[in-house]
């Protein structure tokens, strides 16, 4: 039995910026969620005219599955779901240009290596079980000064013309 809260509990986002649904599993090192593609579920703002995703929201599908990990973990210590931020990928291929109408799309996020603020994941999205887009993203977890110098709005004298 699935004991986990939607994906949205773990995120600090709100609709239509959560791109996942449902929380599978959580561990020290890993999660596991998942999205269905179709014009009723969460995703339909962003589905094309045949009703599929481009493959290209993989990487922010990806990184939220990095956000529900980072969450869930911070939950478990009383802390909010905090603000992360992807730096970057790395090795993204996809064997699909868009995941279909009705596919169930499964992502994968395990940990390769993690300091104090930044972490690299293996991530790979699954359809009926077979891996169909894969990459490896790094993401940065600025704390709460940094998050407030970043959305601080500059002083128009401050500003360098």
């Amino acid at each position: 039995m699935n004991n986990f809260h939607p994906a949205a509990y773990y995120l600090p986002h709100e609709s239509p910026m959560v791109f996942l649904e449902t929380v599978c599993a959580v561990d020290d090192d890993s999660a596991i969620c998942e999205v269905s593609v179709n014009p009723d579920g969460i995703l339909s703002p962003y589905l094309n005219g045949q009703n599929a995703l481009p493959a290209w929201f993989a990487i922010e599908i990806m990184a939220q599955a990095i956000g529900v990990w980072s969450g869930w973990h911070g939950i478990q210590n009383n802390q909010t779901p905090r603000l992360g931020m992807l730096l970057g990928s790395r090795a993204f291929k996809s064997t699909l240009n868009e995941y279909p109408n009705g596919s169930l799309l499964r992502v994968y996020a395990t940990m390769l290596l993690q300091d104090d603020k930044l972490a690299s994941f293996d991530c790979r999205l699954e359809i009926n079980g077979e891996t169909v887009t894969q990459a490896k993203l790094n993401v940065y977890q600025p704390d709460n000064q940094e998050i407030a110098r970043l959305i601080q709005q500059p002083n128009v004298e401050d500003a360098i013309l």
